[in-house]
């Protein structure tokens, strides 16, 4: 029954990626995303968990994952930093549903000779579960690490080590403070290492839960990927979304200048700001009817309303010049026109305005409306 909901869940997600029509730009940009993504579901479906060991310099790492394995894997010695990049190794245990589990050790993170540490950090945060490895009391840094791990979504048991350090007090005083510490709300295990409990604990946690803990990491993954393929088209349509305004900017500007009569501006204004918001939900992926595009109008309308009543007077006491100066101007042998270049000039830029806001409003309430839809 599992292994036909673990297959399900892989086919699931192989089904929406190859669904997923990417330009060679997002596929470029995103190159690291894609590989993590599709190395986690070919794991997936492996059936392969991967445990990322993580903590400070010199708080054991190598030694705690050593006694998972029972054999010396992991160098380790007694000058701190042994560990400088990332290292694997398969743990087999008996009676587990997955088909294998891949160990990884790390360097500590506050180690300064660490080989790409971006690149250790990403391989311990894309693991199923990690095992963060402490040898006393929480600090700050290590809180820290701590948290970006939680705000990652990920799952985390915290390994104290070197416990002979301690006496028994001391041990149980260690433990409430980092309980303390930590957030009340995830109950996250503290395991001491001792002799066989920390190897028992995890064969235990594997076998309950592990094709969850490889399911869900799959399944973050996706979403962290979703996200990104959305961040960057998003950027992309904002950019596409400016340079429409800007166009439909200059087209009014051009209309409102050289049209001698009010009405006639209105209702290209009107025409033209329709056009906009049509043209930007387009951009955006969303496809507006003509009651759709009636609200935002109505929507962007109290925003824009002490713009637009000034829009108004100010081209109707335009306009009025401009039509006495058309009128007047064959009585003066056309000097009346000269007045009339500023004050297109004028009324231009007051169309020019309006419609970038009018546009970014608009931009706005079409983005609110289609960001829960489009990728």
């Amino acid at each position: 029954m599992k292994e036909l909901k673990i297959n399900k869940n892989y086919l699931l997600l192989k089904n929406w990626w190859e669904t997923i029509d990417l330009t060679n730009y997002e596929k470029s940009f995103l190159n690291r995303e894609i590989i993590s993504f599709n190395q986690q579901l070919l794991r997936l479906k492996e059936k392969k968990i991967r445990i990322g060991a993580y903590g400070k310099s010199g708080v054991g790492k190598s030694s705690v994952l050593n006694s998972l394995l029972k054999k010396d894997i992991f160098k380790t010695d007694i000058i701190n930093g042994t560990t400088k990049e990332i290292q694997s190794e398969t743990w087999t245990l008996k009676d587990q549903t997955l088909n294998s589990l891949e160990l990884l050790d790390s360097p500590g993170f506050d180690f300064c000779d660490i080989k790409f540490p971006d690149k250790v950090y990403s391989s311990i945060n894309h693991s199923d579960l990690i095992l963060f490895i402490i040898s006393g009391d929480l600090n700050r840094n290590e809180l820290n690490e701590i948290s970006s791990f939680i705000k990652d979504g990920k799952k985390i048991i915290l390994i104290l080590n070197k416990i002979d350090l301690f006496n028994k007090n001391e041990l149980k005083e260690i433990i409430e403070n980092i309980k303390f510490k930590l957030p009340k709300d995830l109950n996250i295990p503290i395991i001491i290492n001792n002799e066989n409990n920390l190897k028992n604990y995890i064969a235990k946690l594997i076998n309950q839960y592990g094709e969850i803990l490889l399911t869900l990491n799959s399944i973050q993954l996706a979403d962290k990927l979703f996200l990104r393929i959305k961040e960057q088209r998003l950027k992309r349509r904002q950019k596409l979304a400016q340079s429409t305004i800007g166009k439909f900017s200059t087209i009014k500007a051009s209309a409102v200048a050289l049209n001698p009569f009010i009405l006639f501006d209105v209702a290209g204004s009107f025409a033209l700001d329709t056009a906009l918001i049509s043209e930007l939900s387009k951009i955006y992926g969303l496809k507006l009817k003509g009651e759709s595009t009636r609200k935002i109008f109505k929507n962007i309308s109290i925003n824009n309303l002490c713009l637009g009543v000034t829009q108004v007077g100010v081209n109707t006491s335009f306009n009025l010049i401009k039509k006495v100066i058309l009128l007047t101007a064959p009585f003066t042998n056309g000097l009346s026109l000269l007045p009339y270049g500023p004050i297109a000039i004028i009324q231009a830029a007051i169309a020019v305005h309006s419609t970038k806001i009018l546009g970014k409003l608009a931009a706005k309430e079409i983005f609110i409306r289609s960001k829960a839809s489009f990728i």
